[in-house]
């Protein structure tokens, strides 16, 4: 996800490092290539010159710090004036305490609109709220099998109608919906290939009976400019609420990401980031101009990891870590949780720093389904007591067999094992699991940041720790270099 532009920005503001301070001129120099990176983007590029300005006279205006470097003061003014662009705060849904909500899906057809809807649905679930999806796209074929088949493979109740027109369908499903005590509908209206009058005299139509709540534009974020012009035409008629982009895990450019808010005046609510129904996020601004500047995302990480391992799972896991208990077993677990949450690279992608030096190194989770298969192919004896694999080659090569892999691919996750005892041995010393807990508000509560309430991210705790341990380091290495010096100056004498 917007692998191009983090790169191409990564290069622009590489090109003020060095300089002793912020000037008009060093500011021009590498707003140049912030510029260029934009529309290389497909940024709109009345978006881009606006932008840009924005941020020159943001840069010029800035006081100069004189312990920041000044490409870290023009990336904090890139950054909010991105947050500032595509926000600046997320927006989510206006949905009713009583009664049914109503929120119609709007779109052309290839944008994942019905697919779309089962997330949607997926994602209010979540929410504790009762969900019926509504197949009102009546003119593309198989479109309502489509939903009906989503409906059946996510265990979610499809209104369907083959007979009537959608502002029919739409009014008797919310009646359906009102006497069977669901107090969500959401409406997949038809679609085209391209804008036409007789799609938005439709879904005109729909929209003045059921009267939604939200009128959501789904779009795939790869079409870039297209999206935000279809966004432009569908808004003049129906009056959106928000945008939601697809695709968004196949966007390396982030261009629709970035103009939709600043040409619509409507906010991307939503992202889909993948083909299955749990992959769709909350469009938060500032995390994804985090994401867009390699900085990472920890929130978002943090909230996957809640959403996938509970409270008690986690205090059991820190227990078995603080007894150096942890087993094959533990990793599989764990092994599964990170599948869940997206996989390695996209896992890895959201921490700071890493993201983007990923970028161009292959990854293949391929290799997560060998370790699988190699503790699958252990007993569970050997699973919960990893020394008698450890120490034995015979049942390392039986395992080997079992799983369809060599022998040095199990000593390698044998090697692999240890080495990660040994970390988490290093961390209990270090007194790590304790502050993450705290971060993790499994504990007493929450970090708490010194100015204000909100929680502080598992980055604050890690990098306090960090801190401490690089100044212990840096005393100690003083204290070295002392004894060395009055050593060779004893010898001199």
């Amino acid at each position: 996800m917007f692998e191009n532009l983090t790169e191409a920005l990564s290069r622009a503001f590489r090109k003020l490092t060095g300089k002793g301070v912020l000037s008009e001129k060093n500011i021009e120099e590498g707003l140049r290539e912030v510029r260029q990176a934009l529309l290389s983007a497909d940024v709109n590029f009345r978006v881009v010159k606006d932008f840009v300005e924005s941020v020159k006279q943001k840069a010029l205006g800035q006081e100069v710090i004189k312990s920041v470097r000044p490409e870290q003061q023009i990336v904090k003014v890139v950054f909010d004036e991105m947050v500032k662009l595509m926000g600046p705060e997320y927006q989510g849904l206006s949905l009713k305490s009583d009664g049914v909500s109503v929120i119609m899906m709007v779109g052309l057809q290839g944008s994942g609109k019905t697919t779309t809807c089962a997330k949607l649905a997926n994602y209010l679930r979540k929410k504790n709220r009762r969900v019926l999806l509504v197949a009102a796209d009546i003119r593309r074929p198989a479109a309502i099998e489509q939903l009906e088949i989503l409906g059946r493979e996510n265990n979610f109740t499809v209104y369907s109608d083959r007979a009537n027109p959608a502002e029919k369908i739409c009014a008797d499903a919310l009646s359906f919906a009102t006497k069977n005590g669901f107090d969500t509908a959401i409406l997949d209206t038809a679609g085209r290939l391209h804008i036409d009058d007789e799609m938005m005299a439709e879904v005109e139509r729909v929209s003045a009976v059921v009267k939604p709540d939200e009128i959501l534009f789904v779009t795939d974020a790869m079409t870039g400019q297209d999206a935000v012009n279809s966004a432009k035409a569908f808004n003049e008629r129906l009056s959106l609420t928000g945008v939601i982009l697809t695709k968004m895990d196949g966007d390396a450019r982030g261009g629709a990401a970035m103009s939709v808010k600043a040409v619509t005046g409507k906010p991307i609510k939503f992202i889909g980031t993948g083909e299955q129904v749990d992959k769709f996020e909350e469009f938060h601004p500032d995390r994804i101009a985090s994401r867009i500047l390699g900085m990472g995302d920890v929130v978002s990480l943090v909230e996957r990891a809640q959403l996938e391992v509970s409270e008690e799972e986690a205090r059991k896991m820190q227990e078995k870590l603080l007894k150096e208990e942890f087993t094959f077993e533990d990793f599989l677990k764990q092994l599964g949780h990170l599948k869940k949450m997206g996989g390695l690279k996209e896992t890895l992608s959201l921490l700071p720093g890493i993201g983007q030096q990923l970028s161009d190194v292959p990854i293949d989770e391929k290799d997560l389904l060998h370790i699988e298969a190699m503790i699958y192919s252990m007993t569970e004896e050997e699973r919960t007591q990893p020394e008698l694999v450890i120490n034995s080659v015979s049942r390392r090569l039986r395992i080997a067999k079992g799983s369809g892999v060599s022998l040095k691919e199990v000593n390698d996750l044998c090697k692999q094992f240890e080495s990660m005892r040994k970390v988490i041995r290093q961390f209990k010393r270090m007194g790590f699991f304790g502050k993450v807990k705290m971060a993790l508000g499994l504990g007493k509560g929450m970090l708490q940041e010194e100015a204000g309430s909100e929680p502080a991210p598992v980055s604050v705790a890690v990098a306090r720790d960090e801190s401490k341990m690089l100044r212990l380091r840096k005393r100690e290495e003083r204290k070295k270099k002392k004894k060395l010096l009055k050593k060779q100056k004893r010898r001199q004498k």
